[in-house]
């Protein structure tokens, strides 16, 4: 680094080098999003443990220990690729979907918007309440993890009527949308430590605790009322037409503003 530093002083500074930056930069921003609410930080976290022992044992001579984490790393980089496969894809698809993948992208939200919609209001009119949570820049799969894994199930309106119905064991947790696909449902969400008006039940409080918390959007149907609200950035908004809750989840998902 101090070699690099030295010929960069040499030869002087130009305007690719902030181009180069930038680019590092973009592409460390990209790899943290995308492993940030998974284990992935975990064992990146073991991998930088074990390189601190590395270099602790090399300067208190400890050759034994030494020489074992000189074998491990060796091994490191495979292990990576293996773990890490699903991880890079993603990184992958994003860099292209910044050429190729923004419209479908679009699409599969507003369709998305669609279904959830369509669902909520149909829940509202039976009096079954729902918590359905989309994901946007911060990941949720640490709140996944809690429910039960439906391998990025096609999103329909017809999966979400069947996952609330009352008698389903899925239908008191919340199901979260991540790219436009399901997740997971019968996630557990954090509940809101701040006081609500006492007409919000559970559903409520845990859509207000994860938009406290993350950059989530969360739909919640009121069983007792037959209403449907919109949280987002801690707040709880009333929506009182289909139309209207498609038009703000679309803008709220990054779509143009209706």
């Amino acid at each position: 680094m101090v070699k690099a530093w030295e010929i960069l002083v040499q030869r002087g500074f130009f305007w690719f080098d902030v181009v180069d930056i930038l680019v590092v930069a973009a592409l460390i921003y990209l790899l943290i999003s995308h492993i940030r609410g998974t284990r992935a930080v975990q064992i990146f976290a073991g991998i930088l443990l074990l390189y601190v022992g590395y270099v602790a044992s090399g300067w208190f001579m400890m050759t034994a220990t030494h020489r074992l984490l000189e074998k491990t790393f060796f091994y490191i980089p495979f292990i990576v690729i293996v773990l890490f496969q699903p991880t890079m894809r993603n990184i992958l698809a994003a860099i292209g979907g910044m050429v190729v993948g923004r419209r479908g992208t679009m699409e599969a939200a507003r369709k998305a918007c669609g279904e959830v919609s369509r669902a909520a209001f149909t829940l509202a009119s039976q009096r079954f309440g729902a918590l359905i949570v989309f994901e946007r820049r911060q990941g949720l799969k640490n709140y996944a993890a809690s429910g039960v894994p439906l391998g990025s199930a096609e999103l329909t309106a017809d999966l979400l009527l069947t996952i609330f119905y009352p008698k389903t064991p899925l239908h008191d947790g919340a199901v979260i949308i991540s790219e436009g696909s399901v997740l997971a449902a019968g996630c557990f969400l954090p509940l809101s430590s701040l006081p609500i008006p006492t007409l919000y039940g559970t559903r409520h409080r845990a859509a207000l605790g994860l938009t406290e918390e993350t950059d989530a959007v969360a739909v919640v149907v009121s069983e007792e009322r037959g209403e449907v609200s919109v949280s987002f950035g801690g707040r709880l908004e009333r929506v009182k037409s289909e139309e209207k809750l498609e038009a703000y989840l679309h803008e709220l998902l990054g779509g143009p503003k209706q």
